[in-house]
């Protein structure tokens, strides 16, 4: 096993920005965070101790009390709940004799349920932790594969009209550098164009953001330029937690050094010189794949100190978010990188102006960075012949559930959602019922919004929204009240708890759910009262979408939210 001091030894010298990674090397080794490891934490980082207490606690994957040899996280979000997670759960813990959140008698298992792996085109799936060795994903999880330790990695699901992100990208490994390229954009930029001219081209082209946000991502850009405060940094979100969405694993598996050359950009037009990649805890793979692809931009002069003997200098540090979907939202991420629980602060003042280290910052997902180097290379009219003037370029869509080919699919946007399903997912398996569009803080759509454009604004339009670009399809064997039992059991568990709305709100919205089927008379009118000052009141974007399925079901299915018990 590891010795502890060898640990600490290795951050001698760091702050409070180190303890994210100090807890998962001594969680690797040890399989949890005793107190005497916080203690011993604490004077190494001068980090007091009930503050370090207090993020473990905060984040899911981080554990206080000794685990099994092996951890295994069984996914229970809708996709795997109508692909049979809770049979796979139940299996495994019926081999060992125990319940869910249980060690098995000989020491060797501890079972978990989890809100969401980001493996929805493989559902079910699971999380595999071996103490010492580290965490791998696993899709599908079937129960006798999981036990025998046969963990067999999954390939994902590419298809699109045209490829230009996934062109590519291999099955089964990361596109080395050698089959990337030599960052041509980044070279194009750094000997012919100014920041502020990789700034305008940016703007023109119209890129919006693709985390589900849709701000104009040039604007951002020059915002924070603007800034008189140095330094500045640039943070990429892969912390893409929520339910139904898994695009930015793909380009983070299959594509690192596109995105990696996205961030040098972003650095070189604001004038930053330190960049951070802030990846899902639930992304192990990811993870390694991405500090592989650093390694390689390094030693290729691609990233680091004078680049292609420029005076510009930019790093990339990796940073493995602890399990809390909160830390999608951009300033509990900075919160997290800065060794704190993932809670999010008061705006204004916005990032661009007072973001990480309480520095101007952009914050932009995996996809959109990966959307610049060909903007920058080709310009912005070769963007803009994509798409429309709203909705420019080519757009990633996560599709899981009920259709043949469930796998992250390239599209234009203006192309039907029945085109998208029936054609490039290989149809639906089934009856169509619904579709849950956005993912879990999206909205859902019936059968006859299948010929809707998927634009941002058609889906606005409708009353729907593109979000992430998360599209979760069920057929008629789904029951829609287990579908919004789970959406209501994930936000309870993912409210962070700092803004009274959504801590009271989630927790009350679930037991209403959990009741569908004998319904108190007024629980109709109270979940959507509780809906309504959750969006208005919350703190952040958590809160302010944590019922937005659940309105929508209400306004298509209101039988099932009919009360069935009388007056009680």
């Amino acid at each position: 096993m590891v010795n502890l001091d060898s640990i600490l030894d290795g951050y001698t010298g760091h702050g409070r920005d180190a303890l994210l990674p100090v807890l998962w090397e001594v969680q690797t080794a040890y399989g949890y965070i005793s107190l005497d490891v916080v203690q011993a934490i604490s004077h190494a980082l001068r980090i007091p101790a009930t503050e370090i207490y207090g993020v473990v606690e905060f984040y899911s994957l981080f554990h206080t009390e000794p685990t099994g040899e092996t951890v295994i996280h069984v996914c229970t979000n809708p996709s795997c709940g109508a692909a049979g997670a809770d049979a796979v759960l139940a299996g495994v813990c019926e081999r060992l004799g125990i319940q869910p959140g249980e060690t098995s008698s000989d020491g060797r298992y501890t079972v978990l349920s989890a809100p969401c792996l980001g493996l929805c085109e493989h559902a079910p799936a699971a999380l595999v932790s071996q103490r010492g060795v580290g965490e791998q994903g696993v899709a599908p999880a079937r129960v006798d594969d999981l036990l025998a330790g046969v963990f067999p990695l999954y390939a994902p699901v590419i298809g699109g009209e045209p490829l230009v992100l996934l062109d590519g990208l291999q099955p089964d490994r990361a596109q080395s550098l050698a089959e990337y390229g030599d960052y041509a954009a980044l070279r194009h930029a750094l000997t012919g164009l100014s920041p502020d001219t990789v700034i305008e081209t940016v703007e023109q082209s119209n890129l919006i953001g693709r985390g589900g946000a849709a701000f104009p991502t040039g604007r951002k850009w020059r915002f924070t330029r603007q800034s008189a405060n140095t330094p500045r940094y640039v943070v990429c979100n892969a912390d893409e937690s929520e339910p139904g969405t898994f695009k930015d694993r793909v380009l983070l598996e299959g594509r690192p050094h596109l995105l990696l050359e996205g961030m040098a950009l972003c650095g070189y037009a604001i004038g930053a010189a330190q960049g951070y990649l802030f990846i899902r805890g639930e992304y192990p793979e990811a993870a390694r794949r991405m500090a592989g692809a650093i390694t390689e931009a390094e030693a290729a002069g691609l990233l680091g100190e004078n680049i292609l003997g420029t005076d510009f200098s930019f790093q990339v540090e990796i940073r493995r978010g602890g399990g809390a979907y909160i830390c999608g939202e951009e300033t509990a991420l900075f919160e997290a990188i800065e060794g704190k629980r993932g809670f999010p602060r008061i705006k204004p003042p916005f990032p661009t102006t007072h973001g990480l280290f309480g520095q101007p910052t952009v914050v932009n997902n995996v996809e959109t960075l990966c959307t610049v180097p060909g903007i920058v290379r080709h310009g912005a009219d070769w963007f803009r012949q994509w798409g429309t003037e709203r909705s420019a370029g080519t757009k990633l869509v996560s599709v899981s559930g009920h259709v043949q080919r469930p796998g992250v699919y390239e599209i234009i946007p203006g192309m039907t959602l029945r085109h998208l399903l029936e054609s490039l997912c290989g149809g639906i398996t089934g009856n169509l019922q619904t579709v849950l569009m956005g993912g879990a803080a999206g909205t859902f759509l019936t059968p006859d919004h299948l010929d809707t454009r998927l634009t941002f604004e058609d889906l606005s339009a409708i009353g729907g929204t593109f979000g992430s670009g998360a599209i979760m399809v069920f057929n008629d064997t789904v029951d829609i009240r287990d579908v919004l039992q789970r959406l209501g059991h994930f936000f309870q568990h993912e409210s962070c708890g700092k803004c009274f709305p959504c801590q009271l709100g989630t927790q009350r919205q679930m037991e209403i759910l959990d009741r569908l089927d004998a319904l108190l008379m007024g629980d109709a009118e109270r979940l959507q009262d509780i809906g309504l000052t959750m969006t208005e009141a919350s703190l952040c974007g958590l809160g302010q979408t944590a019922a937005s399925a659940v309105l929508s079901a209400m306004r298509i299915w209101p039988e099932i939210f009919a009360n069935r018990e009388g007056v009680r």
